[in-house]
């Protein structure tokens, strides 16, 4: 009709960027359902539902597949969504949160025990498939160039947020969420030694997403139109 304009089509590169989101949200959103049916079902005759949803929370690896859950979903285009989730300082976030998930439990993690069945599959997805896939779309498809050394400092915010809550309610329940926490078994000393160690993991691969971001935007690969927020 005269005088409407109709809106140009997303580019074939911003419509794979989305899909590329959606597919990284569901697997990380499948993998989180399946964890917390697991903890549910294993812990429904003892601890009951709501302490076992307080348990599930407690795990950096749900955490930070949840982060993933949330900025892929935005980028994905669900725009209900609070364009917080669209923020370059916060995608970046999420890589570096999921990167630390992935390489603590392929060095430290992944020796202590043997899942199998469905708890295999969940782990799977949690620990290896979302930090792949994430990790993979950010590089990719979502726009650089954006991040500064400030949001380096924002970044260790969380993790600092987490060991803190970790410590108060293992003095509480005397449950850790990873054994390298454990006050009860380590003594603080050990532990804050740990605690150290992870800070360091933060810091080295977050100057490394900004060195990457920074290659990344100077080499004209951003993509426009993935919800570039």
């Amino acid at each position: 009709m005269h005088g409407i304009v109709s809106a140009s089509p997303p580019a074939p590169q911003a419509r794979g960027g989305r899909l590329g989101a959606a597919g990284v949200a569901l697997v990380a959103l499948a993998a989180l359902v399946l964890q917390y049916a697991l903890l549910l079902r294993a812990t429904w005759d003892g601890a009951g539902p709501f302490a076992a949803t307080v348990r599930f929370l407690s795990y950096f690896t749900v955490l930070s597949n949840l982060l993933v859950v949330l900025v892929a979903a935005r980028a994905a285009g669900l725009e209900r969504l609070p364009a917080f989730w669209a923020k370059p300082r916060t995608r970046a976030a999420a890589a570096l949160y999921i990167a630390v998930t992935g390489l603590v439990y392929l060095a430290v993690l992944r020796h202590l025990w043997q899942p199998s069945g469905w708890q295999w599959w969940a782990d799977a997805g949690l620990h290896y498939a979302t930090p792949a896939l994430y990790l993979a779309w950010w590089l990719l498809a979502a726009p650089h160039g954006r991040l500064g050394p400030r949001d380096l400092g924002a970044w260790l915010l969380f993790p600092l947020g987490f060991a803190l809550w970790a410590f108060l309610r293992g003095a509480w329940v005397h449950e850790y969420p990873y054994p390298f926490l454990d006050v009860d078994t380590l003594g603080w000393a050990r532990v804050l030694g740990n605690v150290g160690r992870v800070l360091g993991l933060f810091l080295l691969l977050g100057g490394a997403l900004l060195g990457l971001d920074r290659m990344l935007g100077r080499a004209g690969r951003a993509r426009p139109g993935v919800g570039s927020g």
